[in-house]
């Protein structure tokens, strides 16, 4: 499965927000997916499996408990992919930060306008 496959589902997507806070139980992830999303507790541990399987999701067993954590190996992909639009938006951070600074040095060289009552 392509990484966008795997990104393209809202609920995978939002599996790995949870999981790029920190570890998480798969209990932890369920808990919150079905509140958000309405969904089973297996339809939960499936969207977990196919991170799992496509390299965006690890998983440790401590007895009974899993704990998933994001696996930076698939984001590489997506990163590689994402690299050759970074320069349309370096130019636009980059004038956003100037005019920005204009701002700012404007905002500095005006009076402060007069107080009114004194």
């Amino acid at each position: 499965m392509h990484a966008f496959d795997v990104l393209g589902d809202p609920v995978r997507r939002r599996i790995l927000e949870l999981l790029a806070e920190g570890e998480q139980t798969s209990g932890a992830v369920t808990d919150v997916i079905r509140a958000e999303f309405a969904l089973s507790q297996p339809a939960v541990s499936q969207h977990l499996r196919v991170l799992r399987e496509n390299g965006f999701a690890s998983v440790r067993a401590e007895g009974a408990r899993r704990f998933y954590a994001v696996d930076p190996t698939s984001l590489s992909e997506v990163d590689v992919w994402l690299d050759r639009f970074r320069g349309f938006w370096d130019q636009r951070l980059d004038a956003l930060g100037t005019e920005l600074a204009r701002g700012r040095r404007a905002s500095r060289s005006r009076p402060d306008p007069p107080v009114k009552g004194t």
